[in-house]
């Protein structure tokens, strides 16, 4: 793939995470069978506690939302009637998480859980997230030329601190300059990228966006913003046209900095 120029207007580098600075396989292999496999005994763990109430509480409005759909899973209110029905309602989460991450649904609610799981899994040294061995290096050169760092993810804003500040190349929260989750907009949608360069303070074209995903790299195109794709082992694979029209990297190195030179 070579070496791929960096437009001299950009300014800020936006990356993506699964596929782009981490492997598929780590979120794919990692961290969603950790939430399926542990999601009962977290709830019994932290039943009482206030955030897992409001977590519950958000899974039981999008159950209530999700009621029409094939296969949802309702979660029934809690009457006060013994260990039995606390089990039933237990059980009924972890049904409805089940069922959601079956789906691969990305709404607030699940990933909110999520998030404060891998919360508790990272700091007791359970996961550890997965950087690509050029990842670091890379950013630290694109910052020493002055180039500002985010990240946009649909993981939510904790989940990707979390992924980088306890990362197998330590804390490197401190190399990134902002993060965004699906709260500022869907990553499909173009308009989440006009919102970013907005809330950054630079127009569209000052952003050079990395993913993995043509769709989303289409959207930020959409919306003037510099886009490259990243092609990475266990990546799923491109169209003939989507290699031909895109500008492709397989490591963060190939970038080059006009303003590094």
């Amino acid at each position: 793939m070579g070496v791929l120029p960096v437009p001299a207007e950009v300014r800020a580098i936006l990356l993506d995470i699964e596929g782009t600075t981490t492997p598929i396989a780590f979120v794919q292999e990692t961290l969603f069978p950790y939430i399926k496999d542990n999601v009962k005994e977290y709830l019994r763990a932290h039943w009482e506690e206030e955030e897992c109430q409001r977590d519950v509480g958000l899974l039981r409005k999008q159950a209530q939302e999700d009621s029409s759909l094939d296969g949802a899973v309702p979660i029934p209110l809690e009457s006060g009637s013994g260990e039995e029905e606390l089990e039933r309602i237990i059980q009924a989460v972890v049904d409805n998480v089940h069922w959601q991450m079956s789906l691969d649904r990305k709404t607030t609610a699940l990933k909110q859980l999520q998030g404060h799981m891998w919360r508790a899994a990272y700091a007791t040294g359970h996961v550890k997230g997965e950087i690509f061995e050029d990842v670091v290096p890379a950013i630290r050169k694109w910052r020493e030329a002055g180039m500002k760092v985010y990240i946009y993810s649909s993981g939510s804003i904790e989940a990707q601190k979390l992924l980088f500040g306890y990362s197998t190349e330590g804390d490197i929260l401190e190399l990134f300059d902002g993060h965004f989750d699906t709260k500022i907009g869907p990553k499909v949608e173009s308009e989440s990228y006009r919102r970013i360069a907005t809330s950054i303070g630079c127009a569209t074209n000052n952003i050079l966006f990395l993913t993995d995903v043509p769709r989303e790299a289409s959207a930020a195109e959409e919306a003037d913003t510099h886009v490259a794709v990243v092609i990475r082992p266990g990546n799923a694979g491109l169209t003939d046209d989507e290699k031909s029209y895109y500008s492709l990297i397989s490591s963060f190195t190939e970038l080059f900095l006009p303003s590094s030179t």
